[in-house]
């Protein structure tokens, strides 16, 4: 790689990236690491974009609360395998690590017996040794913050389960694998970054709320899923809002353009790496990458955005009519993308609404060019309450009804997922949306709008990706694999 290309600056990030983030001539941040850090780095660009007058692209890739879900139907073996590497391999020090595994009540003691035995196995030690398992974690002050949290859970009366350390890893910032049993998601206040897997147990008939509560975390980045059961595999995949979700396989090691990589919510902005849309988001591209458009698409009736061209054509309003036509036919919503892999296994990236955005502009013209957008991607439009009187007289009922209203006091601890701001409305919102707490939700990115320009509809979209090993829907994946 040519030097002028690339430049390699190792330090701390509160001094190296700071300084980065902060200088003028840098017009991009691609940034892996925690939600907070994450957070101070969205306020810095957006400050920059007050005074430069222009957007600074931003992809971050943060933490997760990654659970993998087992029912009574999979396989412990081939489970007891996943879970240790996806909770252990590299000390338990990857975004995408497992850090709460979901075990269905029916099967949960024998599985725990043989995950207890399987953790007897591993081995602590220097990481530049071949045997080695697990190494230790990055710093002391992660190691501390681990330890304190593996004794709170013990004083909390948690069940914990523990390796001895070895007595040469004693002066290392090194930390034994853990189990700590829990009894509800709401035990974990934030990601634990380590060897330390959290197990919770839940009844068939809980299903639907355990997705319920992983949802509510506001984490969305890697899932796993451990089931012969089709339909069971089909609803969490339907109902779970996370980037990755893998199918009876571990949950760690994505490759490049065949399990693109990325969450949503608190685990990231978007677009995913290795995938078809990263290096469009660096460059600020309008139009959808002609790789996607010929893409299967299973578009549902939007009976909402039919209304409001019709209404449009009606009053006159023929460019507007004539955008949202151009978004609809353009937009990735429901898009699916068959990806390459390895035979055994099914890769696919689907394209789906990101939810709540909201809309804000200065003239009539400016508002309805972006319901125009929101609609045409089947995403939820929110306005402030003092802006929806602005809107025509005439909007048809429902349309006005599928609006969504936000008083301004709320824009710090309302649920948003995007904004479209004009430029008159970026200045004022646009702090306002970057000082909202981590614990709120995900970074809320803005893509200011013009009235004489296409709003770019493929970053209305997540994007997820499913990864399904097909040699375990009839039996033991790593038999059937010596077999061959």
């Amino acid at each position: 790689v040519p030097r002028q290309v690339l430049q390699f600056l190792p330090g701390r990030g509160e001094v190296v990236g700071a300084t980065l983030v902060n200088d003028p001539r840098v017009k991009g941040v691609i940034f892996t690491g925690s939600t907070e850090v994450a957070q101070i780095i969205h306020r810095n660009l957006t400050a920059r974009a007050q005074q430069e007058g222009a957007e600074i692209a931003l992809i971050a890739e943060t933490g997760g609360q990654n659970a993998l879900i087992m029912d009574s139907s999979a396989l412990p073996e081939q489970v007891v395998t996943d879970v240790l590497v996806s909770a252990f391999d590299s000390a338990g020090q990857r975004c995408s690590a497992l850090r709460v595994l979901c075990l269905q009540k029916d099967i949960a003691d024998k599985t725990l017996i043989m995950l207890h035995g399987a953790l007897k196995e591993l081995c602590i030690g220097s990481p530049d040794r071949l045997a080695t398992d697990v190494g230790p974690v990055i710093d002391s002050e992660a190691q501390g913050n681990l330890l304190r949290h593996i004794e709170q859970m013990r004083a909390k009366g948690h069940a914990v389960t523990q390796l001895p350390l070895p007595r040469e890893c004693e002066n290392g910032t090194f930390v034994s694998p853990t189990i700590i049993e829990i009894n509800a998601l709401s035990d974990l206040s934030r990601e634990v970054f380590g060897p330390v897997l959290h197990v919770l147990r839940y009844s068939r008939d809980e299903l639907p709320q355990l997705i319920q509560d992983l949802n509510a975390t506001g984490y969305g980045l890697t899932l796993g899923v451990h089931t012969r059961i089709d339909e069971t595999r089909d609803f969490v995949t339907d109902h779970a809002r996370v980037g990755n979700v893998y199918i009876n396989r571990n949950i760690v090691g994505a490759v490049v353009g065949v399990q693109p990589f990325g969450g949503e919510g608190k685990s990231g902005t978007g677009p995913k790496a290795g995938g078809p849309l990263y290096v469009h988001r660096l460059q600020g591209v309008i139009d959808v990458p002609p790789v996607i458009i010929g893409a299967s698409k299973d578009k549902q009736a939007n009976p909402v955005l039919a209304t409001f061209l019709d209404w449009a054509s009606t009053q006159g309003h023929d460019g507007l009519a004539q955008k949202g036509d151009a978004y609809a036919r353009s937009s990735l919503n429901g898009a699916c993308i068959e990806l390459p892999g390895p035979t055994g296994e099914r890769n696919t990236l689907t394209f789906s609404p990101r939810g709540r955005i909201l809309c804000d502009a200065s003239t009539v013209d400016g508002a309805l060019h972006q319901l125009a957008a929101v609609f045409a991607t089947g995403n939820v439009p929110v306005m402030l309450s003092s802006a929806l009187a602005g809107l025509p007289k005439g909007l048809p009922t429902a349309v006005r009804n599928a609006i969504q209203l936000l008083d301004e006091q709320d824009i710090l601890s309302a649920h948003l997922d995007l904004a479209l701001l004009d430029t008159d409305s970026a200045g004022a919102l646009r702090p306002q949306l970057a000082a909202r707490p981590s614990d709120v939700g995900g970074l809320v990115q803005v893509i200011e709008t013009r009235d004489d320009a296409l709003i770019p509809v493929w970053r209305l979209v997540a994007e997820h990706a499913l990864c399904i090993n097909t040699t375990a829907a009839g039996g033991n994946a790593s038999l059937m694999a010596m077999a061959g």
